[in-house]
């Protein structure tokens, strides 16, 4: 049987990314990405990947170019056996700031802009000792940061992990998931009957799901089984 785990992910500064923009207002969605939290808990290591791989997909702290490149970084968690769900808040509040770039010259020709940057907005962040969870399901046993970084920011997060014991494979029959899903990771194994969704890039998600396959008997909880990395082609 997979080791699993729940872990507890609880914010010591604002979080920040932009899930949706409606206007001036850039608003975070209090629901953290799987994609993001493998970068996050440092899953994505270039070293682990195949040679030829590595060289053309190296993943680092500074990204000379804004290309995603999530199927060739995350492909090798499958082959691992390592699988991280999406984060649901257990408790969450927002915070509204205003940002503006202004020109501290005192006199100031005005000319109509060059580029598509906007001069001023408001970005809807979550709040400092706002709790998330999420699952992480793993062949071989992990060892976890005790502090990751997450969002536009870097923002700094604290981690608690708790191995949950005994897991039971189940065979395939109907059950209902309440937490977070990625729904690609699941429609190719089981049978997606009814969810809720959460638009937000790069894949929106899908939470109170009811479904049939195979899962995994936890206390209180039936956690999907054979969950892996699929991407749209």
């Amino acid at each position: 049987m997979p080791h699993i785990y729940r872990c507890t992910l609880e914010l010591h500064d604002s979080l920040y990314f932009a899930t949706r923009e409606i206007g001036r207002l850039y608003e975070t969605e209090p629901v953290l990405h799987n994609y993001a939290l493998c970068y996050a808990l440092g899953l994505v290591d270039s070293e682990k990947y195949d040679t030829t791989v590595a060289e053309e997909h190296s993943y680092c702290y500074f990204c000379p170019e804004q290309v995603p490149m999530y199927e060739a970084h995350l492909t090798p968690l499958n082959q691992r056996g390592i699988y991280v769900t999406p984060a649901r808040a257990v408790r969450h509040a927002a915070v509204l700031n205003t940002w503006k770039y202004a020109d501290n010259r005192y006199h100031v020709e005005m000319q109509k802009t060059q580029k598509n940057i906007p001069s001023f907005g408001r970005a809807k962040e979550i709040a400092p000792e706002s709790q998330f969870e999420f699952f992480v399901v793993s062949q071989k046993s992990l060892t976890f940061p005790r502090w990751i970084r997450l969002g536009k920011w870097m923002s700094k997060a604290q981690i608690d992990v708790k191995e949950l014991p005994d897991p039971k494979r189940q065979a395939a029959r109907e059950f209902t998931f309440p937490y977070l899903l990625n729904p690609l990771d699941v429609m190719f194994t089981h049978q997606v009957l009814s969810y809720d969704t959460v638009n937000m890039p790069p894949v929106s998600l899908i939470r109170n799901v009811c479904l049939v396959g195979e899962f995994y008997s936890l206390t209180g909880l039936n956690l999907p089984a054979q969950m892996e990395y699929r991407f749209s082609s």
